[in-house]
């Protein structure tokens, strides 16, 4: 690991960005909102903001990072216990002793929490890890940090590179407490520490903190950590107990057994540090300086409140304890051990067990309470510190913002008497502990100074996430998604060229890409003259299934699907709330309660989500079955279709008046099972045959055979593009955006008038009072020298009105086409409108209602 320096000039032991702290009494809290607005408007953003950042303290981004794979995946359990300190052992192990389903994280690489560091017997830690390894349904989860609580106990797990998103049915939070330091004059010197860290740096790393420490004990975690440091090898000069009667039992009798001095009623007033305070020297407590080069500071804990308080609590404050102290209303979320405030381990041992039992009687289980009732009153008085701001500064209560007593009093003389706008005019808590150590300081610094209690000023409001996420635990997978049809070794064995739409690879022309202008051009031939099979398997396939499948649809989609007939094939649009197109496909009626319903290839995922999260709400009985990868999908598309698979073994009548358009029929061709469906995308004769995957390299290859005398020829991605602009169809996401609606597109006669309700019904009759200001039209450059591209805007009187969504050259028609958004008074057949090339010239075309071959459609019903 490799440590530096970040809010430097020079280096850490010479900076020389300090001269900066000699003119502190010029830098008040909050002087920035009232300083450099000058000498001109711009100068905050072009000389100060800039000049501030550099010395901001900010990161830098390593641009020659080592690749790291990041992963995502979905837990579920009866119980997550957060936290895997002797309280959340104790919570999980109950729990799945019981039978629960019990998942324990912890932010350690070890379980234990302060077990492993803290001065108790070795054998409790022992006995709770054996329980654990006897426990099958006890998931441990190590280095893991739960970095949020969300709705419906959903939480996101961080371990390592890997986000969990977990979603339990109980929650357990056994997330601790969180040492606080002490107020005094240079509190912020190296070599000052708490008892928790000291304890870890001996037993975590084996490290000895120092050589002569004064140790700050106002609670008996103080008195354990100064033995620890004797075992160490550390001289303890002075324990100063600042509590009135100070602790007289067997633990300070055993610390003066060892020749240490405990000052009762006392405390640390200042710190000197040694030249250019690079570290502590010594301290004065009353009125006396003792030498020392590391100081303990032991002055109580405050529950971890953020997760807690996401998930509903409430932050009080207990005057008995002088603490923070949490409440939670029944629900799914328990709190245990030390962030319920039981500090002794006894008691968070108890307690936990209590939560874990708890959790179980919640989920229904029968369960016999043996856990002994808690009592917080048996825990010990706490320490209240008086604050009051040194004469000489220099007693911070927030280390990350610098921020001292006299700040935050200065601040409210402001008149910032709220705690959040405290925060935000002084950015008390702000910086990396996000108020873990400065919370409770200036909540009672606030009360003080505004004559209420500290319940009444509470803590900032906690919001997810709790700690640090790198951006690439959020994206996930580096590595970009890809699909394969099940075609797609035939489309190579043919010279298929393969281009990447979405996710899936797609023949884009077959044959050499020095000739693919001519290529696809002649696939184009061939299905307007003669027949061509295009691979459709990546087109999104739903089942419906269930007694109200009809009328789910009919809510779900823009046309009549409830009184459809049995083997008839329908077009769908839907819609959002908005009234905006979002998916278009067809629905093929398989059975009264059974539908085979298609979608684009890039929003089927979403299509499904849509009706599963509708349907939760209608609860009709239906249910939706995503069936893209079980099925393949070929269109046979052109005027000799029909008499090729005509040709071919099978059971299905594809004569015209046993097979007419939009029909559907399923049976056997070439020993292959199908679904067939006559539609008419290329506006040519067209049957799109649909299979169970397994089969369809056997089914391409019987069409590829009986198609050898009828002039059969594949075609790929880009002759598709080609043949149903020619048509005037549109591609959803490219001829559509967020806000487009049926109107706009001319699909009046795509949307139900008589139905009482679909999704986006209401939004579009609305829009419809409003009124439309564009249109999608076709538009032809018959004789143009320069044809505008995808994304050009079309003018109307100089000012842009909409834009050219699709343009190719047609070799059936002999020039460009396009489709484009103009003006609604522009829509008409013939009206010209002006299209703003690339390149900055303006050209006019002739708008063409749509559809630019065979208008009639009289070759697709042939």
């Amino acid at each position: 690991m490799k440590v530096t320096a970040q809010n430097v000039n020079g280096s850490l032991q010479s900076d020389r960005d300090a001269l900066i702290g000699r003119f502190a009494k010029l830098l008040p809290v909050g002087f920035y909102y009232r300083t450099f607005m000058g000498p001109t408007r711009n100068a905050w953003l072009r000389v100060w903001e800039p000049m501030i950042r550099r010395r901001a303290g900010l990161g830098m981004i390593d641009a020659k990072a080592p690749h790291r794979d990041f992963d995502m995946a979905h837990l579920h359990c009866d119980l997550l216990v957060v936290g895997a300190g002797p309280a959340g052992l104790s919570a999980g192990i109950a729990a799945a002793e019981a039978g629960a389903d019990v998942v324990l994280c912890d932010e350690n690489p070890e379980i234990g929490g302060s077990l492993t560091y803290s001065r108790c017997g070795p054998d409790v830690l022992a006995r709770l890890a054996a329980a654990v390894v006897a426990l099958p349904n006890l998931r441990i989860l190590p280095g893991t940090v739960c970095n949020g609580w969300y709705e419906d106990n959903w939480l996101p797990l961080i371990q390592g590179d890997r986000l969990y998103r977990t979603r339990a049915r109980q929650v357990v939070l056994a997330t601790g407490a969180i040492e606080q330091p002490a107020l005094f004059r240079n509190n912020d010197l190296p070599g000052i520490m708490t008892g928790g860290a000291v304890q870890r740096l001996i037993r975590h790393y084996a490290v000895k903190p120092g050589r002569r420490a004064v140790v700050l004990a106002a609670n008996p975690a103080g008195y354990h950590a100064a033995l620890d440091l004797i075992d160490a090898g550390v001289a303890v000069a002075v324990l100063a107990d600042p509590r009135p009667t100070g602790n007289d039992g067997d633990l300070a009798k055993a610390l003066q057994a060892r020749g240490v001095e405990i000052m009762q009623g006392a405390a640390i007033a200042e710190a000197q540090g040694t030249k250019a305070n690079r570290h502590v020297a010594r301290v004065r407590i009353e009125g006396r300086w003792i030498d020392c080069d590391l100081v303990v500071i032991s002055a109580g804990a405050v529950p971890a409140w953020q997760l807690p308080c996401q998930a509903g609590a409430k932050v009080g404050y207990d005057e008995k304890s002088a603490n923070m102290k949490l409440t939670m209303d029944h629900g799914s979320v328990l709190l245990a051990g030390a962030v319920a405030g039981r500090s002794s381990l006894d008691a968070a041992i108890a307690d936990g067990r209590r939560a874990g039992l708890d959790a179980l009687a919640r989920l229904g289980h029968v369960v016999r309470s043996d856990a002994a009732a808690v009592d917080i009153d048996t825990e010990p008085k706490g320490w209240a510190q008086p604050i009051a701001a040194d004469p000489k500064g220099h007693d911070f209560i927030d280390f990350d913002e610098d921020l001292q007593v006299n700040d935050l009093l200065n601040t409210v003389k402001e008149g910032y008497r709220e705690l959040e706008l405290v925060k935000r005019f002084s950015t008390v808590a702000m910086g990396p502990s996000q108020g873990r150590h400065s919370a409770l300081a200036t909540a009672r610094i606030v009360a003080e100074a505004t004559g209420r209690s500290v319940g009444a000023v509470g803590v900032t409001t906690a919001r997810p996430p709790t700690g640090p996420e790198t951006l690439g635990v959020l994206a996930g997978h580096h590595e970009p998604l890809e699909r394969r049809t099940a075609l797609h070794a035939r489309h190579l064995a043919v010279n298929a060229r393969m281009k990447p739409v979405g996710a899936w690879w797609r023949p884009y022309h077959y044959g050499a890409d020095v000739d693919a202008e001519r290529l696809v051009r002649e696939e184009i031939a061939a299905v307007r003259q003669a027949v061509g099979v295009l691979d459709v398997s990546t087109l999104g396939k739903l089942e419906v299934r269930g007694p109200d499948a009809g009328a789910f649809l009919d809510r779900m989609y823009t046309m009549a699907h409830a009184g459809q007939p049995v083997g008839r094939v329908r077009y769908c649009l839907m819609l959002n709330e908005m009234g905006a197109v979002i998916d278009d496909g067809v629905a093929y009626r398989l059975a009264d309660d059974r539908f085979y319903v298609t979608a684009t290839t890039g929003a089927v995922a979403r299509v499904q989500a849509e009706m599963l999260f509708w349907n939760a709400q209608w609860r009709l009985k239906v249910d939706v079955l995503n069936v893209t990868a079980a099925f393949s999908g070929l269109n046979v598309t052109g005027p000799n279709a029909r008499v090729l698979l005509q040709a071919m073994d099978g059971d299905i009548d594809f004569s015209r008046q046993a097979f007419g358009y939009l029909s559907g029929h399923e049976g056997m061709l070439a020993g292959v099972p199908v679904r067939v469906m006559r539609i008419g995308f290329t506006g040519e004769v067209s049957y799109e045959l649909h299979c169970p995957s397994s089969y369809a390299g056997a089914l391409w290859d019987a069409v590829i055979e009986a198609g050898g005398s009828h002039g059969l020829r594949p075609y790929g991605l880009e002759a598709s593009r080609i043949l149903r602009l020619e048509k005037g169809h549109i591609l959803i996401g490219q001829d559509t955006d967020a806000l487009t609606c049926p109107d706009e597109l001319g699909f009046g006669w795509a949307v139900s008038r008589r139905k009482p309700f679909f999704v986006g019904k209401r939004s579009i009759e609305m829009r419809a009072r409003l009124g439309q200001a564009r249109r999608l039209v076709g538009l032809t450059f018959a004789d143009a020298t320069n044809v505008p591209g995808e994304g050009c805007l079309v003018l109307r009187g100089g000012v842009p009105v909409g834009q050219v969504t699709s343009v190719g050259f047609s070799p059936t028609l002999g020039h460009h086409i396009a489709l484009a958004y103009v003006h609604v008074d522009d829509a008409a057949e013939g009206s010209l409108v002006t299209i703003k090339c690339r390149d900055g010239e303006l050209v006019s075309a002739p708008v063409v209602m749509h559809a630019f071959f065979d208008p009639e459609n009289a070759r697709q019903e042939l």
